[in-house]
């Protein structure tokens, strides 16, 4: 019975995903912790592989397109890497199935929902500021960063918070990068932050994995469902009033960040 509810919990993820955007480990872990009772330290590393999973295949689509700025990924993934994987010793070293431990990362992950539902909002209030097309000749100019150490720092922040929550490659992810990026056009800076959250939750998934984190049939179950969700998502996108559906889902991000912290 678990098995088909871990299937439609994984479709209504993935198609949310598919029309909004918004990273999948800020719902589908909470979604496991309060809904299914799943331990925090087992949801975060079975949502980083279940996240991982499902941005490879839109990874390849937009390389394919050719419309991902691989240096920016780089960049980022230059600082969230080694950041993941100091988390992932720490976590290792202090014993991530520990109560202590666990309490922690129900507060982290609590914080970074908090966060998620800021960025959320914030993109519902100020999305079109940052451009959709940009003009010839310009290209250079918009993947360089308002400071070159910028995106290692930030990418440091955000590969510790993933590792520990899975929660900010999305939403938070995006915000940052057109922040860094003001000029990069929107289906650019949410390629490059597609294209590098795999690296990241691959690390970060494979690390919890070893730490005895993951549950692997839990994640085929998810993973069943959530393909095919993304795909009804994605056709849904026109037909959907996006910034009604962001809004809503930055009040119940937020709500779940704050139950979380009152655990």
């Amino acid at each position: 019975m678990h098995e088909l509810a871990f299937v439609i919990a994984g479709f209504v993820v993935g198609a949310i995903v598919g029309f909004t955007g918004v990273g999948g480990g800020s719902l589908m872990t909470p979604i496991l912790i309060f809904l299914f009772g799943v331990k925090p330290y087992l949801a975060v590393g079975t949502d980083l592989l279940f996240a991982a999973f499902t941005k490879l295949g839109g990874t390849i689509k937009l390389a394919r397109a050719k419309v991902i700025d691989w240096p920016i990924v780089l960049n980022l993934s230059a600082g969230s890497i080694p950041a993941s994987l100091i988390t992932l010793y720490v976590l290792h070293s202090a014993d991530a199935a520990s109560q202590p431990v666990q309490k922690f990362m129900t507060t982290a992950l609590g914080l970074a929902l908090l966060l998620t539902a800021a960025a959320t909002l914030y993109k519902v209030l100020h999305g079109k500021v940052t451009p959709t097309s940009i003009a010839q000749g310009q290209e250079q100019l918009a993947a360089r960063p308002r400071h070159w150490s910028l995106p290692l720092l930030f990418g440091a922040v955000i590969g510790t918070l993933v590792t520990l929550t899975s929660v900010g490659a999305g939403a938070i992810g995006v915000t940052v990068l057109m922040i860094l990026y003001p000029m990069l056009p929107l289906p650019r800076i949410v390629a490059a932050d597609i294209a590098y959250a795999v690296p990241l939750t691959l690390v970060a998934g494979f690390g919890h994995a070893t730490l005895g984190g993951v549950d692997w049939a839990m994640l085929a179950c998810l993973l069943a469902g959530s393909l095919p969700g993304i795909w009804v998502g994605s056709h849904l996108l026109t037909k959907t009033p996006e910034r009604l559906v962001r809004s809503l889902l930055s009040v119940l991000l937020a709500y779940a960040g704050t139950k979380l912290l009152a655990l």
